[in-house]
């Protein structure tokens, strides 16, 4: 019987740092589109920033995976996180002097990005080597809700923070992947026993399509999440709209968007004890995707959309973590750093889209009529889900 998980001290380690600095993430995620608006009078250059950011994120995954499964994971991690704090506290400079430059934002938005685009292979190769298999759907579960806690605190602390000034959730941000950085260093991630031999990194990404493409499951499931990762990211700044349309304050619509930490936390808590397969699993959140959004065009007050952002969260945990679960079975080890970048640039592929998407439409046709149209998209992803094989099977120890 192996150490429990909350007694595995590196994994812990690497959970704190995350838990830090996915709430520092959260408090420029809320913060940032409200000081464009303050500033250009629109969404728009928001969704143009969060976009760079993603672009740059996919444009970056595959070589990233490459050299993680290459290089010394605990390294990468430190420094690709050493690197972003250096990049937010340049944003906290940029308000801290009034220049505001959209430029700039851009520019460190798409460093931020490269960052991420380590970090997150990274952490999976890490998690993967301090954490034995029979525990992997637990510590993904906690991974979940260390994500989902971060909304539930960070848009409210964001809204507070912006109040206090407005380059103060920058700050907190640079400190927490400060925190994250020290996290990765204590928790000694150990080196790889045996080093892959070299060769090009056209092969090493080869191999890693190769095996995906024998993986016809897979392969649907990636298609269904590339889809719903566009239609959901394009949601968030048109329900931000809607809350202001409504006449809502800067503090509710914080308020609001810790509906999805709210009901993230309780998926969290349900996903381990979960059974069902990511096929059948995929078909049902989708449905309550699309719902939820409908839900949220209903003209029930400035608050409402909070109800339906909280029964979408509980949702998605369940899915979340039965998927990478499955995924860290099946993958073979040395495969590790690469296929969480290929699988990432599959399902992520189209989200720079989602931002500029989200906030071009909620500035033309308002943000409740936005948050409807996505649903009924989500919808009609649904229903071809259903007829799509998405079967998947973990090969035998």
């Amino acid at each position: 019987m192996g150490v429990p998980l909350r007694k595995n001290v590196q994994f812990q380690l690497l959970w704190s740092g995350g838990a830090v600095s996915q709430l520092g993430t959260q408090l420029t995620t809320y913060a940032m589109p409200l000081l464009i608006l303050a500033v250009t009078g629109s969404f728009f250059w928001a969704g143009v920033i969060a976009g760079v950011r993603a672009t740059s994120l996919i444009l970056a995954q595959m070589p990233a995976g490459v050299w993680v499964d290459r290089w010394d994971r605990g390294i990468v991690l430190m420094a690709s996180q050493t690197t972003q704090a250096v990049a937010v506290a340049a944003m906290a400079a940029n308000v801290i002097t009034g220049l505001n430059s959209i430029a700039l934002f851009v520019a460190l938005a798409a460093v931020d990005g490269v960052c991420t685009a380590f970090t997150g292979p990274a952490r999976s190769t890490a998690i993967k080597s301090v954490v034995p298999p029979d525990q992997l759907k637990t510590a993904y579960a906690q991974e979940e809700a260390r994500g989902h806690t971060a909304w539930l605190v960070g848009p409210s602390l964001g809204a507070l923070l912006f109040g206090f000034g407005r380059a103060v959730p920058f700050i907190a941000d640079a400190v927490s992947f400060l925190v994250a950085a020290v996290c990765a260093w204590l928790a000694k991630i150990p080196t790889r026993t045996e080093q892959r031999p070299r060769q090009r990194m056209h092969h090493d990404l080869k191999e890693a399509w190769t095996w995906l493409w024998h993986q016809h499951g897979l392969r649907n499931l990636m298609a269904i999440f590339l889809t719903l990762n566009l239609l959901g990211g394009a949601t968030l700044i048109p329900v931000v709209a809607t809350v202001k349309e409504r006449g809502g304050a800067d503090w509710l619509v914080g308020l609001v968007l810790t509906g999805i930490g709210v009901g993230g936390v309780l998926g969290a808590l349900i996903s381990p004890r979960v059974t069902v397969t990511p096929a059948r699993l995929v078909v049902a959140v989708l449905n309550i995707f699309g719902v939820s959004n409908l839900a949220m065009a209903l003209p029930l007050g400035a608050w409402w959309p909070f109800v339906p952002l909280m029964v979408t969260a509980i949702a998605t945990p369940l899915l979340n973590v039965s998927v990478s679960a499955m995924f860290m079975a099946m993958v073979p080890d040395d495969l590790m750093g690469r296929m969480d970048a290929v699988l990432t640039v599959t399902t992520r592929a189209l989200t720079p889209l989602a931002p500029v998407l989200g906030a071009f439409a909620a500035d033309v046709v308002g943000g409740a009529a936005a948050v409807a149209a996505f649903g009924a998209l989500i919808l009609l992803t649904a229903l071809v889900a259903a007829f799509t094989d998405l079967r998947t099977a973990v090969p035998s120890a």
